[in-house]
């Protein structure tokens, strides 16, 4: 991953863009500069997300949280797949217009922040496709006073209020849907559909260090698990030099901790329901984000291989709809993994709390994460363009 200078000058958030049907659109990254009052490198910015934001990987919506290092890209040569976002009071000074419209004819999507005091001025009318709306203005007075504009509501955290954004007219939410409270399981309620039972059985099989007939006897039983299995195993993220035929082969070429990383990741991303989706992205993310971070602060290949399943299985109640505590009686965990989901205790904790810092995108929270973990903030920048390639190459 691209070592520029530049990450050791900014530190970074993320959340997804997604739309009504749940589909994630673009990835919103929030921009701090460590220092406002030193000369942004604009031009080193992008040359730092090149490499894990190419065309191909979609749109990147930029939110700089900083004047000058907005300016700065308001004059570079932006690639026409990033998205900016301006303040309203930014957006409307004459003094930009120049570059807010030579932005618009390269192709590069604008986006004001917040809602403008004073209609736009006739030529930068069309520069701006989208309007972002914070989820404490109030949503229903952002509709009246945007009727000509599709407006974005950021700022989500829970799947309630997701719902409630696209009921008032929001073409698309920016956030993390991950803080409903996932109430307590219901005498005789069912228990997790066919598939998942499977992936748990083989998860469980797999921790025992059962034979490979066994295993394959799981598999037989399910060919769509089977299918999803293999596929994964044979994504460009897995980096193996042939391809995976068949799980006799998957065990041969993986060895068992690693075939229940995959499993754990499986397990995640196996809920069918349209409302999930965006939890399934932020577990992928969390468990490779919490993954690399693990790397850069020379945990070993066991210790990692945990740090994944401890962010994947952070989000596991929610996607499945039961208590944590009832989840990991099914499923084999580590204590340590089990102290992080459980008790919010053991040495994992520090790394998932930086993953939330950065999931929240509070600057502050950032860097007393980090300080905790004591990682450089361009280690975790790294950390986390390295995850998203990763996450990339396995939707």
């Amino acid at each position: 991953m691209n070592d520029h200078p530049v990450l050791g000058q900014v530190a970074l958030g993320y959340a997804p863009m997604f739309d009504r049907q749940r589909a994630i659109t673009a990835l919103r990254l929030t921009v701090f500069p460590v220092n406002p009052e030193r000369a942004p490198d604009a031009c080193g910015l992008l040359a730092a997300l090149s490499p894990a934001w190419p065309e191909v990987a979609g749109r990147l919506l930029l939110n700089i949280v900083g004047e000058a290092w907005l300016d700065g890209l308001l004059h570079a040569d932006l690639p026409p797949h990033l998205m900016l976002e301006l303040p309203a009071f930014l957006a409307s000074d004459p003094s930009r217009t120049d570059a807010l419209r030579a932005l618009h004819r390269r192709g590069n999507t604008l986006l004001i922040k917040g809602l403008l005091q004073a209609p736009l001025a006739p030529a930068l009318q069309p520069c701006f496709r989208y309007s972002i709306i914070d989820l404490a203005t109030d949503a229903c007075k952002a509709r009246h006073c945007l009727p000509q504009r599709p407006w974005v509501l950021a700022g989500v955290r829970t799947l309630a209020q997701a719902d409630q954004a696209f009921d008032v007219g929001a073409c698309a939410v920016l956030g993390w849907p991950i803080d409903d409270v996932t109430p307590a399981r219901a005498p005789g309620a069912r228990s997790a559909q066919p598939e998942l039972a499977a992936i748990v059985e083989l998860i469980n099989r797999v921790e025992r260090q059962e034979s490979i007939d066994r295993l394959e006897a799981v598999m037989k039983n399910d060919p769509t698990l089977a299918f999803r299995l293999m596929r994964y195993l044979n994504s460009s993220a897995l980096g193996l030099s042939v391809e995976i035929t068949s799980l006799r082969h998957a065990m041969l070429m993986l060895g068992y901790q690693r075939l229940k990383r995959w499993l754990a990741l499986l397990l995640a991303t196996g809920r069918s329901e349209r409302g999930l989706k965006p939890v399934a992205y932020a577990a992928v993310r969390r468990g490779l984000l919490m993954e690399e971070l693990g790397r850069d602060s020379g945990c070993d290949d066991e210790q990692r291989a945990e740090l994944f399943i401890c962010g994947v299985f952070s989000l596991l109640e929610l996607l499945m709809r039961q208590p944590i505590a009832d989840l990991l009686c099914s499923i084999p965990t580590s204590q340590v993994v089990r102290a992080a989901l459980l008790e919010g205790q053991g040495p994992y904790q520090p790394y998932l709390a930086l993953v939330r810092a950065i999931e929240s995108a509070s600057f502050h929270d950032i860097q007393a994460a980090a300080d905790n973990l004591l990682m450089a903030l361009p280690a975790v920048n790294r950390a986390l363009l390295q995850a998203l390639v990763k996450a990339r190459e396995l939707d």
